[in-house]
């Protein structure tokens, strides 16, 4: 008895071809048909980098790590985000500021060493949801592509945000309406 792997069946059948099927003129016809109403429409791809396509809000593109009002890192090198990341590819060793770096640090903690390997990260945002100081977000910008690994392996002078503050990278955006009422609460403002 034979087994049968699909309930589809397709009977092969021994039909002659008709003249007009044997010209193959009206399938030829048909086939340019198709391609000439995809010849006109509109494009799909765009030219980049000369164009950009707009970004969902929630795109999650090349980290950063946040500074405070005052131009201080706000990184504790706690370590949440680097247990939270499924891919590791956060690393960090903490230190603790010496007397006078109070101007570059927010806490006596903080990141020595801050690295985050992009051909590990798979952008998933979990970094950004375990941080309770607010330090790291992912931004709006694309992760360039180069031709050697050692390049996507980012250190904290790619990730930290200048200390200018009108050169800042906005990250609104990527703040819930729950974070930012959070973030207003008597509360939390008190516990800063």
């Amino acid at each position: 008895m034979m087994q049968k792997l699909t309930n589809r069946s397709f009977i092969a059948s021994d039909k002659k071809m008709t003249f007009r099927e044997r010209i193959y003129l009206p399938a030829v016809l048909s086939g340019m048909a198709i391609t000439l109403r995809h010849f006109f429409k509109k494009k799909v791809t765009i030219s980049y980098p000369e164009q950009i396509r707009e970004f969902s809000k929630v795109y999650r593109g090349q980290h950063v790590l946040k500074r405070d009002e005052q131009g201080r890192e706000r990184c504790t090198a706690c370590g949440l985000c680097a247990v939270a990341c499924p891919a590791e590819a956060i690393t960090m060793v903490a230190a603790e500021r010496k007397p006078g770096e109070e101007h570059l640090y927010r806490e006596e903690k903080y990141a020595k060493v801050y690295e985050i390997n992009m051909l590990r990260c798979i952008f998933c945002g979990d970094c950004e949801e375990a941080c309770p100081k607010e330090a790291i977000f992912l931004t709006d910008r694309i992760v360039e592509a180069k031709y050697k690994r050692m390049p996507f392996v980012y250190g904290k002078d790619l990730l930290v945000e200048p200390a200018d503050p009108h050169k800042r990278v906005d990250i609104s955006a990527r703040q819930t309406s729950e974070v930012l009422k959070f973030k207003n609460d008597d509360r939390y403002a008190h516990n800063r």
